[in-house]
C-alpha cells in the first residue's frame, strides 16, 4: 500500500502535461492519471509516448491522451493544447515540463542555437499558459506549474544558455502569479537538483558524480522523477489552494 497522499480535488481535473512521454514528465504524467485526473500530454517522441499510454492502461489506469507535438512551433502547440481541451475538458491544470538540458560551449553558441533552445525551455510555457487562460478564468480558477532548475544555482558547467531560460522562467513565475491572480489562477515553480531520468544516468552519472553528489546533499539519497512528480500533485490540488508565486526546490539539500 502508498504511503503517498491522495488528492481528491485532482479527480477528473483536467490536466496537461508538455514533454510528457519520457523522464520527469512521464512520471507527472502517470501520477495523475493514478489520481483519476483526465491528462494530456504532448511529446515529440512518439514510441516512448504511445509505450507510457500503453504501460498507464495495463495498470487499470485511465489512459492519458497523446499528441505528437514539437512545443517550439508556437501555433502548432496551441492547436495541440485546444484538441486536448475539446477532448477533455478545459484545462485547469498545465505543468510546463518540456526541456532539454544539452550542454554548450560559449565559443559554439550562434544566434540561432541561443533562439533555439529559449524556444525549447522557456517560450513555450508562455504560450502555453496563454492558451489556457481562458479556460481556466471560466472555471473560477486554476493552477499552472513551471518546471526551473537547480542547474543555474549550482552554476553546472557548459549550461549557460540552458540557464538563462531556467533563471528566467522564476521571473516569468512571478509576474503571471500577479497578473492572473485575480482570477484565482495559481502560478508557482519547481526547481529540481539532480534527478535520475534515464538520461541523466547514461549520459553522466559515475561512481564518482553520484559519491560526490551524496556529500553535497544534505539528504543522501538519490532523487527520482516521482519526487518531482509528487511535488507538482500538491501544487495542483486544492490542498494548495493559495499558494502561488512562489519556487520549490526539491534537490535533497543540496544547495
Amino acid at each position: 500500500m502508498s504511503s503517498f497522499a491522495v488528492y481528491p480535488s485532482l479527480k477528473d481535473r483536467v490536466v496537461l502535461v508538455s514533454g510528457g512521454g519520457s523522464g520527469i514528465g512521464a512520471s507527472i504524467v502517470e501520477h495523475f492519471c493514478q489520481q483519476g485526473s483526465k491528462v494530456g500530454f504532448v511529446d515529440l517522441d512518439e514510441p516512448a509516448s504511445a509505450a507510457l499510454v500503453e504501460a498507464i492502461k495495463g495498470k487499470g489506469l485511465p489512459a492519458p491522451l497523446f499528441r505528437k507535438c514539437d512545443i517550439r512551433n508556437t501555433k502548432a502547440y496551441q492547436t495541440a493544447i485546444g484538441e486536448i481541451s475539446a477532448s477533455l475538458g478545459p484545462v485547469t491544470a498545465l505543468v510546463n515540463n518540456a526541456a532539454r538540458d544539452d550542454r554548450h560551449a560559449i565559443e559554439d553558441v550562434t544566434e540561432a542555437y541561443w533562439d533555439e533552445r529559449i524556444a525549447t525551455n522557456l517560450r513555450h510555457q508562455y504560450f502555453a499558459i496563454q492558451s489556457v487562460v481562458p479556460g481556466m478564468r471560466k472555471a473560477g480558477g486554476g493552477s499552472v506549474v513551471n518546471l526551473s532548475s537547480m542547474s543555474f544555482v549550482a552554476m553546472t558547467r557548459n549550461l549557460s544558455v540552458y540557464q538563462a531560460a531556467k533563471a528566467a522562467v522564476i521571473g516569468m513565475t512571478r509576474g503571471l502569479a500577479r497578473d492572473l491572480g485575480g482570477d484565482m489562477i495559481r502560478v508557482n515553480s519547481v526547481m529540481p537538483g539532480w534527478i535520475m531520468t534515464e538520461r541523466q544516468i547514461k549520459m553522466w552519472l559515475t561512481p564518482e558524480a553520484e559519491a560526490d553528489l551524496m556529500k553535497q546533499q544534505c539528504l543522501p539519497e538519490k532523487l527520482y522523477p516521482a519526487d518531482i512528480a509528487r511535488m507538482i500533485l500538491w501544487l495542483c490540488a486544492d490542498d494548495s489552494r493559495l499558494v502561488t508565486a512562489q519556487n520549490f526546490i526539491v534537490d535533497g539539500g543540496r544547495n
